[in-house]
């Protein structure tokens, strides 16, 4: 069963290309992720893709967003295809136990053994706000990433934070917007915002 879009992502640690822990939880609060599955390095489709990341890297790496992208091949593999690829974003290493993250986010073929082309986009909360789940030879588009993204910045720009300052107006009048106010921990509230 696959991670709905709503839902809180599952969260990981695994192993990048270069032998590092990564886990999804290090970017909340901070980084949107663009959670990329495949099956294979060194396939045309998995090469081609991660590729157009790799040349509209600015899309998607910057201030408030990153990719991590995940295969069952070992991390020593991945080293190798980011390295002769020109890949720098983090690659991680679902091997063992084997496709156990993929599993978690109804990205694994079971009978086949690898991970189908996935992309879940998480937001700053940990929350799954758009998905995609294509059979292993079905290329994915990054305009398709892009445009995602950017409606997840207007969610939270535009819908999200106004609710936010509504409650804030409701509970604490207009100088909770404008004024420094404190809740009931002492917290200043445009921290909380």
């Amino acid at each position: 069963m696959s991670v709905e879009v709503g839902q809180e992502a599952p969260d990981f640690t695994l192993t990048s290309q270069s032998g590092e822990k990564v886990s999804l939880s290090d970017y909340r609060g901070d980084k949107n992720v663009v959670l990329m599955f495949f099956p294979f390095s060194f396939t045309g489709n998995c090469t081609g893709e991660l590729c157009t990341i790799r040349d509209r890297y600015t899309d998607f790496v910057n201030d408030d967003t990153v990719v991590l992208s995940v295969s069952c091949d070992s991390h020593h593999t991945l080293r190798v295809f980011a390295e002769q690829e020109g890949l720098t974003h983090p690659m991680l290493s679902d091997f063992w136990p084997h496709g156990a993250v993929s599993r978690a986010y109804g990205a694994f073929i079971e009978e086949k053994g690898f991970a189908t082309r996935a992309t879940f986009i998480i937001d700053k909360q940990g929350v799954v706000r758009w998905s995609v789940i294509n059979g292993p030879g079905e290329v994915r588009s990054a305009d398709d990433y892009a445009q995602a993204l950017a409606d997840v910045a207007y969610t939270v720009r535009y819908v999200i934070i106004p609710e936010r300052l509504r409650t804030v107006h409701e509970r604490f009048g207009p100088q909770g917007i404008n004024g420094l106010v404190r809740d009931e921990s002492g917290r200043a509230i445009s921290q909380a915002l």
